[in-house]
């Protein structure tokens, strides 16, 4: 039991740090435009928005869409509650919750693997699917109706959750496509942003970066006291990671690929759930551990590449 409770927070607070790598690395770029005033407020506030708001809030609200009949408040109070009546109503609406979440992170992989420039950690695979870019939506398509065609045939609303899933995910692509142009011309100066919209700009970044954890998180465990320990660990982190040496960080040119796998295994894994498939609950984690370690440990056998990304050989 306690192996397990370690091994669960461990891999959320992993999770959680490798898959929001970018969020520290915009992070850092958008406060060296910043003053010393700002920085120290984003930094300090900050801390307490990423962490007890946001990662707070979001998996709360999840329990309360997933689960209606709780209430608002009756939903926050489940989360930590002991009552077995409420465990089997949160999991009896799991499986919309899992597909919902499954799908969202199987299509920010396929993103990832199509279309966003990289440092090939597989050369012949990414560097094949990096060339086939065009399939990125004819692939995501088919997948979605194939996922809503097996889950009608169980419940209308199990087909709605990998609907809302897509959904959300063409949601927060938008955010991010828009927050990378500001980001360049932030870094370029071209940007007329005051310093306290520039503080507005990353705790938007952060709520956009935090649903990929969040939802992640689900399929480590259904414990919400479990998710906010470690997504709270992994946010620390980043904040960290944000005002240590971020050229370090991105000399780590292969922890993206990592988490990118990773969320590619558990979406598969949340999908699989939602139709019933028996899953270890060790499986996630240790997964997690397993590929962000394998990258991890790649990354340092490497040597920085000077040419642009696309054409980096695998190491």
């Amino acid at each position: 039991m306690f192996f397990s409770f370690i091994l669960t927070v461990v891999g959320l607070a992993l999770f959680e740090t490798v898959s929001s790598i970018d969020n520290a690395v915009i992070n850092a770029e958008v406060l060296s435009t910043m003053g010393k005033k700002a920085k120290r407020f984003f930094l300090t506030w900050g801390i307490f928005l990423a962490v007890f708001v946001v990662r707070g809030l979001l998996p709360w609200l999840i329990v309360w869409a997933t689960v209606p009949e709780l209430g608002f408040i009756g939903s926050f109070t489940a989360t930590f509650s002991n009552d077995p009546s409420v465990a089997h109503a949160i999991e009896r609406s799991a499986p919309v919750l899992l597909i919902g979440g499954g799908i969202f992170l199987l299509f920010l992989f396929f993103h990832w693997l199509f279309l966003e420039q990289k440092h090939f950690g597989w050369n012949g695979m990414e560097s094949f699917f990096i060339r086939q870019g065009a399939w990125f939506y004819a692939t995501i398509s088919v997948l979605l109706s194939v996922v809503v065609w097996h889950a009608l045939k169980r419940s209308p609303m199990l087909g709605f959750g990998a609907v809302i899933g897509s959904t959300a995910f063409f949601i927060t692509h938008g955010f991010r496509q828009h927050a990378e142009a500001v980001e360049h011309q932030m870094a370029g100066g071209n940007s007329k942003l005051s310093d306290l919209s520039k503080v507005f700009f990353l705790e938007i970044i952060d709520l956009s970066f935090s649903i990929d954890g969040v939802l992640g998180a689900f399929a480590f465990t259904l414990s919400v006291p479990l998710i906010l320990l470690g997504n709270g660990i992994g946010a620390i982190i980043v904040r960290q990671l944000t005002v240590a040496n971020v050229d370090r960080v991105k000399g780590y040119i292969y922890l993206k690929n990592g988490a990118m796998y990773s969320i590619a295994i558990l979406g598969a894994v949340m999908i699989a759930d939602a139709f019933g498939a028996e899953i270890p609950q060790w499986f996630s984690p240790l997964s997690t551990v397993a590929v962000v370690g394998y990258f991890f440990w790649k990354s340092l056998r490497s040597v920085p590449p000077m040419a642009p990304k696309h054409a980096c050989p695998e190491a």
